[in-house]
């Protein structure tokens, strides 16, 4: 007995049973209804979202004999003669494989003949793009003038292709990608009628696989059933797709959300080890981030997912901000993949940004965690650890920063650039845990820009771990700036320097005895900021 494909299979044969196209379904359904059938019809869309399989079903309605709530009956002669392949009215053409002029004339001539079995003869015509031009132009005659018993139904992946004189003259669908979670249910009813046994976060595995194509859904869902032995299980699918289990990301976003770097590290290692994809990996990475903010935002979206509780801790553990910072950087470095020396060292440099680029300083609040921990021992075994930490790790104590001295606070910044220059020509106004103030002169003007304001700010919340905003003032500044008494402190230096020089005993006696004189300019202090 010979095995049917699911794709093939369970290919939809009426409009209640096409899946994700519901705009287009409804929009045929009552052009039959009110009979008003246009004379071509053009679907466009990705790979296995339905083009060909609805242009058949529509084909199939205009001709049935008998139709049911404006659907083909499947049981008249037509119907039976289109589940058997051998309805004469219908010619189906792959426009791939008959690219030449002749051949579109040979197809065409015959539309002047009146249809043998049904009331329409209807042309088929798939990847209708790939048609050469003098082929256009062939189809185009007809298309201006048709034979009332003709109906043309073209399908394209790349509608731009299509000349605009075709376009113009056919009406237009644009079926959608489907959605993961209409390709899960449509598994789910195809494995309970096969009475195959399944696990739903295996179905996930393979509807995101499938990137919106129910018949590559379909494919893999039939190669998942192959490669596990008649059972499709999570860790067979995972194992077969190079993808990586769900455990293992958890793992890595709670090291995220701890800034556990080396865990994180560690994790990655681990994962390594199974030659998985990557790519994939930061796929489902991206994947829980979304779910994290749906369930910050709406508590109550995922209140049925099987993974609720885990996206609850994790929603609790990492703040919305960073949740959003994530997937930015995450979806940024999906081309870092292709581009670093390999996928897991773009990895590893994705995960590290994360962390890099939080608006607190991972240092400070591992040392503020350390601390409260310290804190919850008992007091004699707090004070033992806390001797041994100061000589051992001495940058767990956390002192106060300086925020009188504006000069000291831009080199603890140790900022670069036009930053620094920015905050160098700038007068500390006021700076409390909430807002700093800062007055810069009209005539440096030019040195504010979002950029580096921007960066600017960054660096104030990092030295002073407050979020705090800043405030740039264009003013006059009637007290010195940090770049005045830099311009100060040099010119000082450089002066004594020229003296010192000058009163060398052995500069003095080479003027003296052989003519020599300082060039001048050369001379620079060796402190010299």
């Amino acid at each position: 007995m010979s095995y049917q494909v699911l794709a093939r299979k369970w290919r939809p044969q009426n409009f209640n049973t096409i899946i994700g196209q519901e705009h287009v379904v409804k929009s045929l359904i009552n052009a039959l209804q009110h009979n008003r059938l246009h004379h071509a019809y053009l679907f466009t869309g990705t790979r296995g979202v339905g083009k060909t399989t609805i242009a058949r079903i529509l084909a199939k309605a205009i001709n049935c004999e008998n139709l049911k709530d404006f659907n083909p009956c499947g049981e008249c002669s037509v119907c039976q003669a289109f589940v058997e392949g051998r309805f004469l009215d219908l010619i189906e053409v792959d426009a791939a494989s008959r690219t030449r002029v002749e051949d579109t004339r040979d197809l065409l001539d015959n539309v002047q003949y009146a249809p043998g079995q049904g009331q329409y003869k209807v042309y088929l015509i798939d990847e209708v793009h790939m048609l050469s031009g003098h082929s256009f132009n062939a189809l185009l005659k007809t298309l201006e003038e048709p034979p009332p018993h003709v109906k043309f139904l073209l399908a394209t992946t790349d509608p731009q292709k299509i000349p605009v004189t075709i376009l113009s003259r056919c009406l237009q669908f644009n079926l959608k990608r489907l959605l993961p979670n209409q390709i899960i249910k449509q598994m789910k009813l195809i494995l309970e009628q096969e009475q195959i046994d399944f696990e739903e976060s295996a179905l996930g595995h393979l509807a995101r696989a499938a990137d919106g194509s129910m018949r590559d859904g379909l494919s893999l869902l039939d190669q998942a059933i192959v490669y596990g032995a008649g059972k499709v299980s999570a860790d067979t699918v995972s194992t077969m797709l190079g993808t990586v289990a769900q455990q293992p990301v958890e793992d890595l976003l709670l090291a995220l959300g701890n800034t556990d770097v080396g865990k994180m590290l560690n994790i990655i290692n681990e994962i390594s080890e199974l030659t998985p994809d990557f790519a994939d990996l930061l796929q489902q990475l991206l994947y829980r981030l979304h779910q994290i903010a749906l369930v910050q935002t709406v508590p109550n979206i995922l209140q049925e997912h099987e993974d609720i509780e885990v996206l609850k801790q994790l929603a609790a553990l990492i703040s919305s901000e960073d949740v959003q910072l994530y997937y930015q950087i995450a979806l940024k470095g999906q081309a870092d993949l292709e581009l670093a020396p390999n996928p897991r060292m773009g990895l590893e440099m994705v995960m590290l940004r994360m962390l890099a680029f939080r608006p607190v300083g991972i240092i400070q609040e591992q040392n503020n965690r350390q601390l409260e921990k310290v804190r919850q021992q008992s007091p004699d075994k707090q004070e033992k650890q806390s001797k041994t930490e100061q000589k051992q790790q001495p940058e767990i104590k956390t002192q106060k920063p300086e925020t009188d001295n504006w000069h000291v606070m831009i080199k603890a910044m140790k900022l670069r650039g036009m930053t620094r220059e920015l905050a160098n020509n700038c007068f500390l106004e006021k700076l409390d845990e909430k807002q700093c103030v800062l007055a810069l002169d009209p005539g440096h003007r030019q040195l504010k820009s979002d950029k580096t304001a921007e960066k600017l700010q960054q660096a104030l919340q990092i030295y002073t771990g407050n979020t705090i905003k800043l405030a740039i003032q264009i003013k006059k500044v009637e007290n010195e700036t940090p770049a005045v008494q830099i311009n100060k402190r040099r010119e000082l230096r450089q002066q004594a320097a020229v003296e010192e020089v000058e009163n060398d005993e052995n500069i003095q006696a080479l003027k003296e005895h052989f003519d020599a004189r300082v060039i001048p300019g050369t001379i620079k202090p060796v402190d010299s900021e």
